[in-house]
């Protein structure tokens, strides 16, 4: 008897315990789960300081080539050119830019409530905004799009944050490479060079390919609008060619402060705003795109949307961003570390 009881003790004490260790990971898992979401914001500022860095970098780099100078001056050049372009982009044309978004933002609201005065003139069209007012999907509409475009600590906050990031990550880019790579062991030190190396890779492929989509976007856009007649061209140029950086709903959202203005001259030029909108895309889509996705990273097209609504959901803006670019990093880091090392990668993502 005293044996039995000294196991059922043991039995006891042995369960107790084991509940212990697993309330434990459980508290563990959370903790991590939720400073990882505390920290998300400040990952993706880092990401696109990294982006930002890249581009300087990459200019730095041509102007060593071509002008044979030290690569520490020709950093410093080109991180003071670009500064100074930008700067003088906003004294020649700030004024005017900031005027036409002030009207934008002044025009657009008048706009939606003319559009809706036309849209309770028809049957159909009061039936649809009774069926929105009554279900509340305006103001889940609203509610969903405050949290994919709200900033993560503020304009001003993010803006200083970036920008200081990207100059320490421009000026000593070997210094973070080494110590990522110092925390690796000793085996995987080699391997974790070469996958640093090949995700640079990635990002300069994807950067160069946003910049090119920028301008084929901003160019072909303002053009059209401005043959149109339509008014704040430069605004809605910039728009349209900064929203292509968010791949599938970037055109759309681009799409309807040009057609909103559009209905305030008449539905026939609101047809030919969004015919415009809709040919720049195709052009950029069947010309260009072809072009710079030959030396990219495939993405499905399926993984970015889910992307894109998950980590707009968790981050914001800047969720909405930088998930491709993320899942293009994840892509690569999957086909390098799993994919590759199988004996036979039928499916390998190129």
């Amino acid at each position: 008897m005293p044996d039995s009881d000294n196991d059922s003790k043991t039995m006891t004490t042995s369960f107790s315990r084991k509940v212990w260790i697993a309330g434990a990971i459980f508290s563990l898992f959370v903790v991590v789960l939720l400073l990882f979401k505390a920290l998300f914001s400040i990952l993706l500022l880092s990401l696109a300081a990294i982006l930002i860095a890249v581009y300087f970098r990459g200019c730095a780099d041509i102007l060593h080539r071509n002008l044979k100078w030290s690569l520490k001056l020709c950093t410093f050049l080109s991180v003071f050119l670009n500064l100074l372009l930008l700067a003088a982009f906003f004294w020649f044309v700030g004024a005017q830019l900031q005027q036409q978004i002030s009207q934008l933002s002044d025009t657009l609201p008048k706009t939606v409530q003319n559009v809706k005065d036309q849209m309770n003139n028809t049957a159909l069209g009061s039936k649809v905004l009774d069926y929105l007012n009554s279900s509340g999907s305006d103001l889940k509409m609203k509610s969903i799009a405050g949290k994919f475009f709200s900033s993560s600590f503020g304009v001003l906050s993010d803006i200083y944050i970036l920008l200081l990031l990207a100059i320490f990550f421009t000026a000593s880019p070997m210094l973070y490479k080494k110590g990522i790579i110092h925390l690796l062991p000793p085996k995987a030190k080699d391997k974790g060079d070469k996958l640093l190396e090949e995700l640079l890779v990635v990002l300069k492929k994807w950067l160069k390919g946003q910049i090119i989509g920028f301008f084929v976007i901003a160019i072909l856009t303002g053009v059209g609008l401005w043959i149109v007649g339509m008014p704040m061209v430069l605004a809605l140029a910039l728009i349209a060619g900064l929203l292509n950086f968010i791949p599938n709903f970037g055109p759309i959202i681009a799409l309807i402060p040009g057609v909103l203005l559009a209905l305030m001259q008449g539905p026939t030029t609101a047809l030919i705003v969004a015919c415009i909108y809709t040919f720049v895309q195709i052009v950029q889509s069947s010309v260009t795109q072809p072009l710079i996705q030959q030396k990219m990273v495939s993405i499905p097209p399926a993984l970015t949307i889910f992307a894109q609504v998950a980590f707009g959901l968790l981050a914001g803006f800047w969720g909405v961003l930088m998930a491709t670019p993320i899942i293009a990093l994840l892509i690569k880091i999957v086909n390098s570390l799993y994919v590759e090392r199988q004996p036979y990668h039928k499916y390998e993502v190129k």
